[in-house]
């Protein structure tokens, strides 16, 4: 958020820097070339490739592993080595775990470092427990160094660990897939004494000493001395970072062989699969960062950071899908390079190799990775296809925490609906033009003085009753709740953390001060398992005054933002507990907020009410927590175009719940932008709609006809299909497959799908695409020839051209959406003011045909808020239709299914409609004894067939004979 409030005047000069009016100031935030542990890691990759290009037989990594050192242990899993940074004499460890689901966990850490380096541990990122280790099958130890141990089901991959120069390789199934080191980049910078000499200086002063001057050429000498750029303190924009432990960075390259194609390392508002950011192909000069930041209205096309930061990047080339992810909390750089030249040594070798076929191509995709300090602790991931990774990276992160069934539906929002009087005439408005929606927000401006979890009195001054006169229609409200806190020592949440001592410290041990929203603030220490604790408790409802169970919570500005700190955040040298500086747990701080927030709401009601909470940063495994955003868009075409990739690159990533703001939060949209974020945004899975305090209000009634009707249209149609998407969340919870998905997920084989990041798929049934662009009619679409497609309003067959292309109408009342054939999609056609009154409603399915006549689906229901369906209480069925016949079966393996559940669970079938039937009907039977009507009506040169009122229940086993 942004605001127009100004602070006292001695806050003027910081505040500035957030006015509303202003776009993003680029030169506020840092690029490679004013990061110094990325100038050092980028000069050190130069440096290698220099020494190869010009003298291949220099050594391409100075880092080898230790001779007769390498430990296999077949029966733990485990893969270990001493390694020597032979350049600096420096000695390592390293270890191989492998893991079930065909992961591995590599780590390597100094030996014997000056001082313990920070590691993430226990559940700050990783799932407990994750998966167990495995065993390894057959080992070989080569004469040349060269270990190779096959692992994976039937023995399937097979690790080669090379000695000298250090590097390893993992194929599947003879192939390459993924290699470390391979370029040579590994650069681990370990901990020094501030006054000892690095290795330059050792080298030059041998070499005098012997007679002889380093004769390296410009470039080298340029790049050595990059090597040595800002070691123990560090400026930008006249901020000074301290650095007491000098320079702690780690960087290491990782080839993904045969790979054109790379995606994930959100947040970025850029491509989905990821460009080149170094080599002749580059479209970026400067690397991907990965570094929470307060970016508003931030560029597009663009690899500058943004909200969140996973450290997770997936390849896919045909057959086979391949993942890392870095548990590495601090900043990020990541270069991304593809290799297709012929002569590269990965394609040799790739070509050497049985299978090759397999690879596509050629081309390898290169990421250098850069992080300023922690330990190398990586996964590696292989799969056949993308949700193979997906099941592996959140078995490891954490699945998705299940939704309550209304933070599915739409929510209004706006900074800030300004008092009781104004929220109810909203809410009754909504009534008025029979618009449904679930949740109202409310931003800062209904606390007192920003003083979280508080009221102002004078605009709110009866809060439950509010709360409760949206609750009698199933309605919900959010406030929001920041981590900055006011420091007032009349403010009892600010006096009682500073006496708990829980605050984070600045560099000199005292309470860090900063500047936010209510001026001079602190910021708890959520990496402290007791600050975590106290926070959790300030969501009772004896604690929250005014709160009632209906009230959820938004976490914002949480990477921090801090106003007056460096690039608008903390100081990298604050400390936290156990002195651990914040450099080292930047990108995990917001998801620690978020996860203290969702214990909050957890325990308020005794674990048993399912909590909803939206944080604006990210990390990996956030997505146990509940939804995120895409952070402060604007209202331009621009950003709704990038709303998409941005999305399928965070759902890819893990965080399966999250959305954009319809309409952008800057700016006011004209109504055709404003109606086509909203036809886009009813289909992604976080669906809100929010603003800014200096627009102009916005609501969706508020711009006449025709505009509102097809606002209206958009919004009721998403609640039709709540019970598809409430059953894709369910299937995310255990599988970690995305709901919005890309076309590479449900196309893995087919190539022409792997780069498209423009359009997308609700689950695996119903494909979407933006309209982009002012006063445009029609779209073009890519569809694979795989399937069978039918247009989602008129429900005709839609054919490609043979480049697999079809160009698409989209008047104004509406976007390119299409059925894909082989689906069912279970909806409810009766739409109330709010999903809550849905919820006992009868179901509608629609049967969409493939080319073979058949399709299938599932259906999953429960009551929607509590935790229940932990015990059984839930209902799910395969549904099933062949021959003509449709089929609901439950899945009686995981669920109950007893009478009481069934009947207060399930629902009944009021109405089957089939896609894509090849003649008309007039009858069906039900179970083989009883007749209904079947309607039909000709759809192109196909037949839709309607069986009304069959009278089965979603729960039972049943069949309608159809066709």
């Amino acid at each position: 958020m942004r605001s127009t409030t100004a602070f006292i005047l001695v806050a003027l000069a910081i505040i500035s820097l957030a006015h509303p009016c202003l776009a993003v100031k680029q030169e506020d935030f840092k690029q490679c070339h004013q990061s110094a542990f990325c100038v050092r890691q980028r000069a050190y990759a130069d440096l290698v490739d220099h020494n190869q290009k010009h003298d291949p037989s220099h050594p391409k990594s100075p880092y080898e592993v230790i001779h007769n050192t390498v430990k296999v242990d077949p029966a733990s899993g485990v893969v270990t080595a001493s390694l020597l940074d032979a350049e600096r004499n420096v000695p390592f460890s390293f270890s191989l775990t492998v893991l079930e689901k065909n992961t591995a966990r590599v780590t390597i850490k100094e030996s014997r470092p000056l001082a313990p380096r920070y590691e993430m541990s226990g559940d700050e990122a990783l799932a407990i427990p994750y998966p167990a280790a495995a065993r390894l099958g057959k080992v070989k130890h080569d004469v040349g160094g060269v270990t190779t141990v096959a692992f994976g089901e039937n023995d399937r991959n097979t690790l080669v660990l090379r000695s000298k120069p250090f590097s390893f390789q993992v194929k599947v199934d003879g192939v390459p897939a993924v290699s470390f080191n391979e370029k040579g980049y590994m650069y681990y910078e370990h901990w020094r004494q501030k006054d000892a000499p690095d290795a330059s200086v050792l080298e030059n002063q041998a070499a005098a000493e012997g007679g002889a001057i380093p004769t390296a050429d410009e470039t080298v000498r340029g790049l050595k001395d990059a090597l040595k750029k800002d070691l123990w303190e560090e400026t930008f924009n006249g901020k000074v970072d301290s650095k007491p432990h000098g320079p702690a960075s780690i960087g290491f390259d990782v080839s993904f062989v045969g790979s054109s194609n790379v995606y994930g390392i959100p947040q970025h508002a850029a491509s989905y699969s990821l460009k080149s950011t170094r080599g002749p192909t580059k479209a970026y000069e400067e690397p991907y960062r990965l570094y929470n930041l307060d970016v508003f209205e931030y560029v597009m096309d663009s690899p500058m950071a943004l909200y969140g930061s996973i450290p997770f990047m997936m390849s896919h080339k045909r057959g086979a899908s391949a993942a890392i992810y870095w548990l590495n909390a601090a900043e990020m750089w990541i270069d991304v390079e593809t290799d297709n030249s012929k002569d590269s040594v990965l394609s040799k070798a790739a070509k050497l190799l049985p299978g090759y076929h397999k690879t596509t191509n050629s081309t390898t995709t290169i990421a250098h990775w850069m992080a300023e300090s922690g330990v190398l602790d990586f996964f590696v991931m292989l799969g056949e296809k993308p949700t193979d990774i997906f099941d592996s990276f959140t078995a490891l992160t954490g699945r998705p925490a299940m939704p309550q069934q209304f933070s599915l539906a739409y929510h209004q929002c706006r900074w800030n609906y300004m008092d009781e009087d104004d929220v109810a005439e909203v809410d009754a408005n909504f009534d008025k033009y029979d618009i449904p929606y679930d949740v109202l927000w409310l931003d800062i401006e209904h606390t007192d003085g920003k003083r979280y979890m508080t009221w102002d009195q004078d605009k709110f001054p009866h809060p439950e009753d509010m709360q409760n006169k949206l609750a009698i229609k199933g309605r919900k409200m959010v406030t929001i709740v920041d981590p900055h806190i006011k420091k007032d020592d009349n403010f009892a949440l600010s006096k009682e953390a500073k006496d708990l001592g829980i605050y984070i410290k600045d560099k000199d041990g005292k309470d860090f001060d900063g500047w936010c929203w209510p001026g001079s603030s602190s910021w708890i220490d959520y990496t402290d398992e007791k600050a975590r604790k106290y926070w959790a408790g300030k969501f009772a409802y004896s604690a929250y005054k005014g709160s009632t169970p209906s009230l959820y919570t938004w976490n914002d500005m949480n990477e921090p933002s801090v106003f007056s700190g460096p690039e608008t955040t903390m100081p990298k040298d604050a400390l936290h507990a156990n002195g651990v500086e914040h450099r080292d747990v930047h990108n995990v701080y917001g998801t620690l907020f978020h996860r203290s927030t969702f214990a909050g709401h957890l325990d308020r009601n005794d674990g048993k009410d399912r909590p909803f909470i939206l944080s604006r940063a990210f990390f990996a495994g956030t997505q146990r927590y509940g939804a995120i955003w895409t952070g402060d868009n604007m209202a331009e075409w621009s950003h709704l175009e990038a709303s998409v990739p941005m999305l399928l690159t965070i759902g890819s990533s893990g965080v399966v719940f999250a959305g954009a703001d319809v309409g952008g939060f800057f700016g006011n949209p004209e109504p055709e932008l404003l109606l086509r974020w909203y036809q886009v945004g009813a289909w992604q899975p976080f669906f809100r709609a929010h603003a800014h305090i200096d627009t102009k209000r916005r609501e969706p009634w508020l711009f006449g006809e025709p505009w509102t009707g097809h606002i209206r249209a958009a919004i009721r149609e998403r609640y039709k299909v709540l019970p598809y998407i409430y059953t894709l969340f369910e299937e995310s919870v255990r599988t970690g497959n995305p709901v919005m998905r890309s076309m590479l997920s449900e196309f893995p084989e087919d190539e022409g799908s792997w780069a498209i990041g423009d359009q997308f798929l609700l689950g695996g049934g119903i494909l979407v695409k933006p309209v982009i662009t002012k006063g445009q009619t029609s779209v073009d679409l890519y569809l694979p020839p795989a399937s069978v497609w039918y247009d989602y309003t008129t429900l005709a067959k839609v054919t490609p051209t043979s480049h697999n292309i079809v160009t698409v109408q989209a008047p104004m009342e509406r976007i390119p959406v299409l059925l894909r054939g082989g689906h069912i999609i279970p909806r409810r056609e009766r739409v109330r003011r709010s999903s809550n009154l849905m919820l006992r409603d009868p179901y509608t399915l629609w049967v969409v045909l493939d080319g073979q006549r058949k399709a299938s689906g599932r259906l999953y229901a429960d009551d929607g808020h509590s935790y229940d369906f932990e015990k059984g209480a839930y209902v799910s069925v395969n549904l099933e239709y062949a021959a003509g016949k449709l089929s609901s079966r439950p899945e009686t393996q995981r669920s109950k299914h007893s009478a009481a559940a069934v009947k207060s669970l399930g629902a009944r079938v009021e109405r089957v409609v089939v896609v894509g039937a090849s003649k008309s009907v007039t009858t069906a039977q039900v179970d083989g004894k009883r007749e209904v009507d079947v309607s039909s009506r000709k759809a192109g040169a196909h037949h839709v067939l309607t069986v009304r009122d069959p009278a089965v229940w979603i729960g039972e086993t049943w069949t309608i004979q159809i066709e």
